[in-house]
């Protein structure tokens, strides 16, 4: 409990004390591939994208961004090129969150004009790689994209505890990189077991590990915020997550329970709402 405590105070120690909750309602989530996907990878197999508008029937009126993402090809990346007249009719006005994969620089290069953000998957293990997504990197390979990806344009990492089938397997190394790369958020995430996936059968990582690596994601990154991203268990899972997210002094929780709300307002802490996905900066 002296750990729960140290890092609640650790939030206390840097005023104003407050915490942000997101519903990325006007954030339109754009597959570039409709709902088709090569890597199909074994905590997804493409399942995700069929909750996505295909770029092609894209209509953004109203929405304040969106999120440019899609399935993959067999080289981990999303296939850009043939998409972007696409892409220029979304831009005017919005801001624009890529999921780009292992992208070459010459390709990030020309998609500059039309890119405000990239939120980039870390992987800090190479076994964990080659099992869900049937890549032949390693988690050096994931770091250098990261590496090459900060020198041209802001990037969120996200790094998703357990995502080798409930297990924990490089999450750690993961944090240890990105600290030492530097990084200016982190999104964590938890693996969600997904029916007609390779995982569907797998439980999430347990509640415990995944409290202790908030624990000491907070304490390690003090002046990094961290956020709990969108794609985490529901249910039960979900709101003693949530409730522990908050307690471990976590900055910003996307579609949180009711009762980590509850719970931030019981605690005193200031509570701002935001209406875009989580990676989005706003003045």
């Amino acid at each position: 409990m002296n750990c729960w405590h140290h890092a609640w105070a650790q939030r206390l120690s840097s005023p104003p004390s407050e915490i942000h909750f997101v519903r990325p309602y006007r954030t339109l989530p754009v597959s570039l591939t409709g709902t088709s996907c090569a890597l199909q990878c074994a905590h997804c197999a493409g399942h995700y994208l069929q909750g996505m508008v295909s770029v092609d029937e894209a209509d953004a009126a109203g929405m304040a961004s969106c999120l440019i993402s899609g399935g993959f090809d067999r080289q981990g990346r999303l296939p850009v090129s043939r998409c972007l007249p696409h892409v220029a009719a979304l831009r005017p006005g919005r801001v624009l969150n890529w999921h780009l994969g292992m992208v070459h620089e010459a390709e990030l290069v020309e998609l500059l004009p039309y890119v405000d953000v990239v939120s980039f998957d870390i992987i800090g293990d190479d076994a964990t790689i080659h099992e869900v997504y049937g890549l032949d990197y390693s988690a050096e390979d994931y770091l250098s994209t990261y590496q090459m990806l900060r020198r041209h344009v802001r990037v969120v990492p996200h790094l998703t505890l357990g995502l080798r089938g409930g297990v924990f397997s490089g999450e750690y190394s993961a944090l240890g990189a990105l600290q030492a790369a530097g990084l200016d958020v982190l999104v964590l995430l938890v693996l969600m077991p997904t029916p007609g996936t390779r995982y569907a059968t797998c439980g999430p990582p347990p509640l415990t590990e995944v409290a202790d690596f908030l624990l000491t994601a907070r304490r390690a990154l003090p002046d990094t915020p961290v956020y709990v991203g969108c794609m985490r268990p529901g249910g039960r899972y979900r709101r003693d997550l949530d409730a522990l997210a908050v307690w471990a002094g976590v900055d910003k929780i996307v579609n949180p329970a009711p009762s980590a709300v509850r719970l931030a307002t019981e605690l005193g802490l200031e509570i701002k709402w935001e209406d875009e996905c989580c990676a989005i900066q706003r003045p």
